[in-house]
């Protein structure tokens, strides 16, 4: 039976019933500021076997460490220049970076899928506390079957995980849901490998430099969340929808309406004032919520390519996509 801990409640026992399940090599669902979390020991190679086996999640796709400040996350991986200017302006928060590992690096090779770098990041939130008390850096990829929709609050976690998880710590709906930014430093220049929670135009106000965005398909697996087929509904996706048709599901943006609205089985709106937050914050609630309206179709109004627009329509993008891989 997989045990609920509330931790704005309860956050003693919370921290001490995570430090001791995860001390036994078993994943327990985290709280962050961007979506819920499957943390297990990053050291441990049968703990992070686990976060695999019960996510579905293919091997070759590398895991984000969890660690509570730059003091450790200097243990394990080198920073250049630009890539500590970022950590030092936003960190905790919402941003990965993906860096070289140390040679006397502890953290097992299956955590970073046998690469020779590793996705970093500081998080915000009950998390954090976890990790500082547990005193070593967790793997957190999101808590999630592989693939499917990630999860916003404990609630979604426990109707796809619930069965398979020991530990649910539940600190309430998600801040900002959406995943992490990944962002890699070659050299001079500073590559996005997925947009996510922090706006790329704040990196690029603070360094000076462009960010630059993937230019080809099939990339090789450099961090989570670069697979085409990503963040699926059991529903097919439509997006950029102009019209509805008859019996689709819409989720739009900014109160806009569509013709052939009326004909729709139910009508969400991620953000009736146009606040792209708020639209972050909402999405994979709301796909959820359409999903399980049972319709065939989920169609998506269109969303401004802005500001965490970009990272909105990269998720609903991958939630389209043909789904001949799975990840999350």
């Amino acid at each position: 039976m997989t045990l609920i801990i509330d931790t704005r409640t309860e956050p003693e026992r919370a921290l001490a019933a995570a430090c001791e399940t995860l001390a036994q090599g078993l994943p327990v669902a985290i709280p962050t500021e961007t979506v819920y979390g499957l943390a297990a020991d990053a050291t441990n190679p049968d703990a992070i076997s686990r976060i695999y086996e019960m996510k579905g999640r293919p091997r070759f796709n590398p895991l984000i460490c969890h660690v509570a400040d730059l003091d450790m996350a200097r243990h394990y991986v080198d920073f250049d220049p630009i890539s500590l200017k970022l950590a030092q302006a936003f960190w905790p928060g919402p941003l990965t970076l993906v860096l070289p590992m140390r040679p006397q690096s502890d953290i097992h090779p299956l955590a970073c899928a046998g690469l020779d770098t590793l996705g970093i990041r500081i998080p915000e939130g009950f998390s954090r506390s976890v990790i500082e008390r547990y005193g070593k850096p967790l793997a957190a990829p999101s808590a999630n079957t592989s693939g499917k929709i990630s999860p916003t609050s404990a609630e979604h976690v426990a109707a796809d995980l619930g069965g398979k998880l020991a530990l649910i710590l539940d600190a309430g709906p998600a801040e900002i849901g959406l995943e992490s930014t990944i962002i890699k430093v070659d050299g001079d220049e500073i590559r996005l490998l997925r947009p996510g929670g922090l706006d790329v135009a704040d990196i690029e106000k603070l360094t000076g430099r462009p960010v630059l965005r993937p230019q080809t398909a099939g990339a090789a697996i450099e961090a989570p969340g670069m697979l085409a087929s990503h963040y699926a509904p059991a529903a097919a996706v439509r997006l950029n929808a102009a019209d509805v048709r008859p019996g689709e599901v819409l989720i739009r943006f900014g109160g806009k309406t569509l013709p052939g609205e009326e004909n729709a089985a139910f009508v969400l709106d991620l953000s009736p004032s146009s606040n792209l937050r708020e639209a972050a914050a909402n999405l994979f609630a709301y796909m959820k919520k359409a999903d399980a309206f049972g319709a065939a179709t989920i169609a998506f109004g269109p969303i401004p390519n802005e500001g965490l627009g970009e990272a909105i329509i990269d998720r609903i993008e991958r939630a389209a996509a043909p789904r001949d891989g799975a990840e999350a």
